[in-house]
């Protein structure tokens, strides 16, 4: 009976070193490659890509591979002891990268059946990273893009989104991440809100600034990024204006669109005065989701209905009944809001809904309520959380402050701490290296 070999890859570029382990490998046996799937790397690493499914049917054609199966978690160990093969292979770089850890696991159970670990030298001149990184300068499809959001929420706990209003603000959030002990933090994609929007306008965000200017500000950020964008439709405009925004919007690759249950001329959620909205009734809103459902091209854009009941002022009964009313419609997800700095009608109202409909996503935007971690909003049933202004928010103090030093100075010499080095902003856009 021959021998197996395990090798574990994500393979979601094809580089030399992959087929350099692949044929060690097949020097000792037949090689079974644990194919990691997006669950399993989403969590630590960027999501691949190509879905599992293409990863596959690529590895499976390589010349030595015997059997692909999925490495659903990111330690080999699981499958390791599944398999009990006879040789695991890797590169001798993990002695002392961020799998360090993971290798001395992988030692530990090799040892429980006598199997043996083979290292192998890195092979050189490959840098991964990097690879990444001229694949992120090329960019991406609207295709890719579109249906990059459903991946991530299948895969993560929770999906990281961050307001953008601009080229630079997108870049600024494609590229940030901090790498901390449960594997890399950044943000799986953008908010294009209508709020920071019309105000780096200079505008009210009453729903004055229409789809076509917006469409501006959105192509400048889906230019120069790869990171999917879900965008603030406000109340979407009466059915027959939505329907143009969905195809637009699809067309472009934006993966979701997410509308409100107002009428009339849009108030402001957020405004600390009293502010009185009509809502919509079900009926009303639900009519409108069936429309953009139908007009739709792809299965892959989201339809999200933001329920306004809590900020109006009624009962979690009432906001979970339209909700589910939305759903039956055909909603792809619902977001709730609410100004309750508790946060208790929130977490009462995800707890409930998730009782009703467990695969439906839901999504949080916690401006109020940012107390809560996301792993604590994950508890509840979220999974999208949108800081939705932050970054707008952020700006608008630091450039009030270097105008006023510098007119207080008559001079630019005070504001160099302030300041990043342009060398620094133009390193962010591509093609300027």
């Amino acid at each position: 009976m021959p021998k197996t070999v395990y090798i574990g890859m994500t393979a979601d570029i094809i580089h030399p070193g992959l087929i350099n382990i692949i044929n060690e490998g097949a020097k000792h046996g037949d090689v079974i490659i644990g194919l990691l799937t997006d669950k399993a790397i989403a969590c630590y690493k960027r999501l691949p890509y190509l879905t599992y499914e293409q990863r596959a049917e690529v590895v499976s054609h390589i010349k030595g591979v015997a059997k692909v199966v999925p490495q659903e978690e990111w330690s080999y160990v699981p499958n390791l002891r599944r398999l009990k093969p006879d040789y695991i292979i890797h590169g001798d770089d993990w002695q002392h990268n961020y799998l360090s850890s993971i290798r001395s696991e992988v030692y530990e159970a090799m040892k429980e059946w006598g199997g043996q670990v083979i290292e192998i030298p890195y092979t050189k001149g490959i840098d991964s990273s990097a690879l990444v990184d001229n694949a992120r300068t090329i960019g991406t499809t609207p295709s890719i893009r579109l249906s990059t959001l459903r991946r991530l929420i299948a895969a993560k706990p929770v999906v990281r989104i961050m307001e953008t209003h601009s080229g630079l603000s997108g870049l600024i959030v494609e590229h940030a991440q901090v790498m901390k002990e449960d594997g890399l933090h950044q943000f799986d994609g953008m908010w294009s809100s209508s709020l920071t929007d019309s105000t780096d306008k200079g505008k009210p965000d009453i729903e004055a600034v229409d789809l076509t200017t917006r469409m501006q500000s959105l192509t400048d950020i889906l230019e120069c990024t790869t990171k999917p964008i879900i965008y603030d439709g406000d109340t979407g405009g009466i059915p027959e204006h939505f329907v143009f925004t969905v195809r637009t919007l699809e067309r472009n690759g934006v993966s979701a669109v997410i509308i409100e249950d107002k009428k009339g001329l849009k108030k402001n959620s957020l405004l600390g005065t009293a502010v009185k909205q009509e809502l919509a009734t079900a009926e009303e809103f639900c009519a409108k989701i069936a429309a953009g459902k139908r007009a739709q091209v792809t299965s892959d854009f989201m339809i999200i209905a933001r329920i306004e009941e809590l900020i109006a002022g009624r009962s979690v009964d009432e906001a979970l009944e339209k909700a589910y009313a939305c759903v039956q419609a055909g909603a792809d997800g619902i977001m709730i809001h609410s100004k309750e700095k508790s946060g208790m009608d929130i977490k009462e109202f995800c707890q409930r809904f998730k009782r009703a409909y467990p695969t439906v996503p839901l999504v949080l935007v916690p401006t109020t309520y940012n107390q809560f971690t996301e792993k604590e909003l994950a508890s509840w049933g979220a999974n999208v959380v949108i800081y939705a202004n932050h970054m707008l928010r952020a700006a608008y103090p630091a450039m009030v402050k270097c105008a006023e030093t510098i007119l207080q100075a008559e001079r630019s010499l005070e504001v160099n701490d302030l300041c990043m080095p342009i060398k620094n902003i133009l390193e962010l856009i591509p093609g300027t290296k």
